[in-house]
């Protein structure tokens, strides 16, 4: 077994130099689809890729793009893996839904749900599944009637305009949705055609001790056991075209589906994700990454340390708020986490030196020529100012936006109703307006309520407050301090006791008695309003500032990322992701973590059993899986007699990959994306090949799970699996004396 010779050969590994270890450095990035073939498909087919440009990306005729999906707007990717619209993606992108429908009765969260027929499959109100169907560089278009003469205000004026007017043109003649989308900072700008379905239900999940194994502690660390996985199928009307739902709605017939392959991967073996990466700013300068590492991160990590004590407090001594508050915590706790990896990795990774050094190199580049210096010129001074007047509001910011707007869940609720506060009707087309928003509205408040707990947000705001005051300039506090040490003595708790006694905001019948009438004075009156109102005229005196900094960096950071490509002609630059399909590629592939250390790139099921700890809840192994892993009852998923269970590649992801399928040479499904490494938490600012690994569930797992843990092999049945030629899996003694 593997796990009785890895000491042997990792202190092997040891004695070598980590530079023989490493592949050629993989061309990172997260690329444009439809640029493939020109800037990538060499480099690609050298690497392994046995696919042409065209069944990765095409218009007329299918290709992977078109088993690709959106999930929700965005938050995570699925992928198309049957004939019926069957999806698979991450069981964390499915928390929220899986949380929807539990309850203490049926606690799908903690025991799995599984249909094991179209019929149980669970309806989401809001769940959306959408299909790119078509790109377009439209940057001449909307770059036409912009010029270097106008305020950075102005420019995004026009820019929003035509690209509006674009965006309209391509939905009424293709009846799609469709979204124009500026990339490197506003100096490219691209339309994207998209066709969205409403009805996706749920159709699996494995329980938490599965899908979440290793829970807080494992998040964003490699070696990973988790079977992060679960499952949608979309519907559509009889027509197949997206439709509400419906129960006489039938399974989407996709145009593509992915194959799933039962065999294998080695080191070094060519992999590659489609998905819709959510953010990143590998563009950002100096002056951002200092502000992130002293000031920014620290801020946030704090805040959302506090709330996350708060919500664990509640959730430990009641079942029905751990499952209110399940999806809440999971995602609070991976941006917390996150933050502290990212400025632990760019501390280590000494990015900010690196980012003063390319500066360097572009100001002595640009001053070298005088046409230069009149275009590019301003590029860092722009930036430099603008971070110059926002060090005394950063922290300030910060704290509004994370500690008060988006802290406490009853301030959340107040924000929604913004709007309708300051809602005029004066004609049919305003009422028409309104009644909407009213029904927007309705629809909030029952969610809001649904997963609420009033104690943990009344222990949340008090908390908020208190930290806010503690942590800002009492100079900068809001009016509603002084009433709170005036009349509460300072007492955080009684002050947001009286608000929750009297606020309609935290009652469902009073807002919905509110809801019927409308009445402005009831707003006007609300304690809990007047708050949040003291709040929000206080940040509304930052705005100015905060504009100006806005229009300086941006206009910095367009004129510094047009130069840089513009002073290396030669290299292939991609844009910063922003949820928009994109491939990236390399190889499956262990790497050096730290001094001493190796990590192999692949775990198995014996792992699942050596990490059991039956007191820690993250560790808690299902004892019919433990039966499973114990008898080597693996079916036909096992690869040489062992389970992989994870594996890692150098893939370039980020948040909004959740889901991405991981794919092979031939097209074929191998894993599903679902993490990135604690070694490499800089990654989205600074990409680190020889780090960098993007953390997957084997898709051999996956159906293990499904077929012999859960019973549901009609799900198995339903795809197609490729098992024609199966690779023997390279233990690390061959690939010793195989390579070195």
């Amino acid at each position: 077994m593997l796990k009785k010779f890895f000491a042997a050969i990792v202190a092997a590994f040891m004695l070598m130099p980590a530079l023989l270890l490493a592949s050629t450095p993989p061309d990172e990035g997260m690329w444009l689809p439809m640029f493939i073939e020109r800037l990538n498909y060499k480099d690609m087919k050298k690497q392994g890729l046995k696919l042409s440009p065209e069944e990765i990306y095409s218009v007329n005729n299918s290709s992977l793009k078109d088993a690709i999906v959106m999930l929700g707007g965005g938050f995570c990717t699925a992928e198309v893996v049957s004939n019926q619209g069957l999806l698979l993606t991450n069981h964390h992108c499915a928390y929220d839904a899986i949380q929807d429908h539990s309850s203490v009765e049926h606690d799908y969260l903690k025991n799995g749900f599984w249909a094991m027929n179209k019929d149980q499959e669970l309806p989401n109100e809001g769940l959306t599944a959408s299909f790119l169907v078509r790109m377009e560089d439209v940057s001449q278009k909307v770059l036409a009637k912009v010029s270097d003469d106008m305020s950075e205000e102005e420019r995004k004026a026009k820019v929003e305009e035509i690209s509006k007017q674009i965006e309209k043109e391509a939905q009424e003649s293709e009846r799609y949705e469709a979204s124009v989308k500026g990339f490197f900072d506003g100096n490219e700008y691209y339309l994207f055609v998209y066709e969205t379905f409403n009805d996706v239900r749920l159709v699996g999940a494995p329980p938490e001790s599965i899908g979440k194994y290793g829970g807080d502690t494992d998040n964003w660390m490699w070696p990973r056991h988790t079977g992060d996985f679960a499952m949608f199928r979309i519907y559509t009307d009889k027509d197949g075209k997206p439709a509400e739902y419906s129960k006489d709605n039938v399974p989407y017939a996709p145009k593509k589906y992915l194959p799933v392959s039962l065999e294998g991967y080695n080191r070094g073996d060519y992999a590659m994700v489609m998905g819709f990466p959510g953010s990143t700013d590998r563009y950002l300068t100096s002056y951002g990454v200092d502000l992130a590492i002293n000031e920014t991160n620290p801020s946030r990590v704090k805040i959302r340390g506090e709330r996350l004590r708060i919500m664990k407090e509640r959730m430990d001594s009641d079942p029905a708020v751990r499952i209110q508050y399940a999806s809440k915590y999971a995602s609070l706790s991976n941006y917390w986490k996150y933050f502290i990896g990212q400025t632990r990795g760019l501390k280590r990774l000494d990015v900010l030196e690196k980012k003063k050094q390319l500066e360097k190199e572009f100001a002595a580049w640009v001053n070298a020529d005088a046409k230069r210096k009149e275009k590019y010129g301003e590029a860092l001074a722009n930036i430099q100012k603008g971070y110059e007047e926002l060090a005394s509001l950063n922290k300030l910011n910060v704290y509004y936006n994370s500690a008060i707007f988006g802290g406490s869940e009853v301030f959340k609720l107040m924000s929604s109703f913004l709007e309708l506060s300051f809602k005029e009707v004066k004609t049919e087309e305003d009422e028409k307006e309104l009644q909407e928003l009213v029904e927007k509205l309705k629809k909030d408040i029952v969610k809001h309520f649904e997963e609420y707990d009033p104690e943990t947000d009344k222990r949340v705001l008090a908390a908020m407050l208190e930290l806010f005051a503690n942590e800002i300039d009492p100079a900068k506090h809001p009016q509603v301090y002084t009433q709170i040490q005036n009349d509460y003595k300072g007492d955080y708790s009684a002050f947001v006791e009286d608000i929750f006694a009297s606020s309609m905001f935290a009652s469902e019948d009073k807002l919905n008695e509110y809801m019927q009438s409308l009445d402005p004075e009831m707003i006007k009156s609300d304690i809990g309003m007047r708050t949040f109102f003291s709040f929000l005229q206080s940040y509304f005196g930052m705005v100015p500032v905060l504009k100006q900094v806005e229009e300086n960096v941006n206009k910095g950071d367009r004129l510094f990322v047009a130069g840089l490509r513009e002073m290396n002609p030669g290299k292939n630059y991609y844009p910063n992701a922003n949820s928009t399909l994109r491939v990236t590629y390399g190889q499956v592939l262990d790497y050096f973590p730290g001094d001493a250390m190796f990590y192999a790139y692949y775990t198995t099921a014996e792992g699942i059993l050596e990490k059991e700890d039956a007191s820690n809840h993250e560790f808690i192994v299902p004892e019919k899986l433990k039966s499973l892993i114990q008898n080597k009852d693996y079916g036909r998923y096992a690869q040489d007699g062992i389970l992989p269970v994870a594996f890692i590649t150098n893939l370039d992801i980020t948040g909004g990959n959740s889901g991405s399928p991981v794919i092979n040479a031939e097209g074929e499904l191998i894993g599903i994306a679902f993490d990135g490494n604690w070694e490499a938490m800089s990654g989205d600012i600074a990409f680190e090949p020889e780090l960098q690994r993007c953390i997957a569930v084997d898709i051999r797992y996956v159906l293990f799970v499904i077929d012999k843990f859960a019973g549901a092999k009609h799900l198995v049945d339903e795809m197609t699996l490729v098992d024609s030629k199966r690779k023997k899996l390279k233990e690390y003694e061959e690939v010793i004396s195989e390579k070195y």
